[in-house]
This record gives structure tokens, C-alpha cells and sequence, in this order.
């Protein structure tokens, strides 16, 4: 296979327990996260990798494919590690579980760029921000990208700065959106890279794989999303979803 999704589904949430069995118009959070995911058009297979069997059970009923993976997994990488270690497949797409609202096209984004340039290690998304408040929301990570769109550096911060007298009066902000696509050989290299000091000062995980040197493809999308960390998010996207109907 050349490419294939995996939508880690980690049942326990420090803020929202069980958050990915949430309802969201009569079903669960991750039937919609992998209904959406079966519409990209570059996956040859979607499948889900939980530690629970509540999660299991309820993934099956809608028609998923299944693999129950260890829960001592710190991270989705982790788990994704797992289940394709033992398959014959060159590109894997990281989808995340609490996010409803992405887009078969975002997903697509990601594998096409690797699928196109064999250089590629790993590829990322960028949102550009319209809101200004997001600018300052720590919750919300941003990106700066070279001229050839590699990532400079991912922060919680406002980056760029906008320095005092700065020529560049109103700089382009962008929002990081954290769906990745990793070559198989890449995906074993970054999990096992040790964790970095970046990573541990600013949490973000992607950071090892900067500190390390690689680089990280990061494509700009149209669309957006809100990844459900509480059931306050949960309420913001099943607004979206109405307006949207």
C-alpha cells in the first residue's frame, strides 16, 4: 500500500473522559472523525488504534477497521508505531480522534506532498489566522515556515513578534493544525528521538524532530478545526456542525 490513515483513539482524557465517544448529532466523535477520513481520496485504508475495548466495541459498529494496541503508550505516535510496524505500506497519515471537523481534503493535502517528493520525511498543515485574539491564545500553536513553506519553528507564543517600528505592519500569523504524514521509515526514526528541550519548554512534541535537524513539510489549507479537549469544545463544534447542515 502507499498510503494509509491511522486515527489513534485513546479512550481516558485528564479534561474529558471518554471524550471520543461524545455524541455529536446521535454519533460518536470518532464515527465522524472516521467517516470523514474514509472520504479522502488518497487512503487505501482508515483504521483505528485503541486501548480500550469500550472503544473497540463501538468502532466495530459503525463498520471500522480495529486494532487494539498497548495502553502503556505515552503518545499517538507510540500507537501508531504499533500497528503499522508489521505492514507493507510507505506513507501514514496521523489523524487525530477529538478532531470532527477535519477535512478529507486536509488529509489528502498531506499524503499528496509526500506521495510527490520523495525528499519528504514528514508533512504537516497551517492555518492562516483571521481571528487576531487566536494570535495570543497559547492553546492555539502557530507556525513560521521558510520561503519553501518548512517549518521554522512551532510556538504557544505569538510568532512572528511584532517588534516596535517593525516595517511589516500587519504580519501573517499561522495556526498549526495537527494532522501528520510521516514516510514508515520516518514514522520509527521520530519515535524514537529522544525528547528534546524545545519540546519539554513548549510541549509540542514536533519540536524534537526540528531540534534534531529534520525538516517538516508544512502545507497552508483553507479549512479549519477545533480538536475537543473539553466538553465546552464539544458544544462549539456541534454549533459548527448545525450551521453547517
Amino acid at each position: 500500500m502507499d498510503v494509509i490513515g491511522v486515527i489513534p483513539a485513546r479512550f481516558s482524557s485528564t479534561r474529558f473522559e471518554g471524550k471520543i465517544l461524545a455524541k455529536i448529532s446521535g454519533q460518536p466523535m470518532l464515527q465522524l472523525v472516521y467517516e470523514r477520513a474514509k472520504q479522502a481520496r488518497l487512503l487505501e485504508d482508515v483504521i483505528i488504534a485503541c486501548d480500550h475495548e469500550l472503544v473497540a466495541d463501538t468502532a466495530r459498529e459503525f463498520g471500522a477497521k480495529v486494532i487494539m494496541t498497548s495502553k502503556s503508550h505515552i503518545s499517538g505516535t507510540d500507537r501508531i508505531s504499533e500497528v503499522v510496524n508489521p505492514l507493507d505500506v510507505k506513507i501514514v497519515v496521523n489523524i487525530q480522534a477529538d478532531e470532527p471537523l477535519i477535512h478529507p481534503s486536509m488529509i489528502d493535502s498531506v499524503a499528496a506532498a509526500l506521495l510527490d517528493d520523495k525528499n519528504l520525511n514528514m508533512a504537516t498543515l497551517m492555518k492562516r489566522i483571521e481571528d487576531p485574539a487566536l494570535v495570543d491564545d497559547p492553546n492555539v500553536v502557530k507556525v513560521v515556515v521558510d520561503k519553501n513553506n518548512f517549518a521554522l519553528y512551532f510556538s504557544r507564543a505569538a510568532i512572528p513578534y511584532l517588534a516596535l517600528n517593525a516595517e511589516v505592519k500587519q504580519p501573517a500569523y499561522f495556526k498549526h493544525i495537527g494532522l501528520y504524514g510521516y514516510t514508515k521509515d520516518f514514522l520509527f526514526t521520530y519515535k524514537n528521538l529522544p525528547v528534546s528541550d524545545l519540546e519539554k519548554t513548549e510541549r509540542l512534541e514536533q519540536l524534537r524532530a526540528l531540534e534534531e535537524g529534520f525538516r517538516i513539510k508544512v502545507i497552508e489549507t483553507n479549512f479549519d478545526t477545533i480538536g475537543v479537549d473539553t466538553p465546552e469544545d464539544l458544544e462549539r463544534v456541534k454549533l459548527i456542525l448545525q450551521k453547517l447542515a
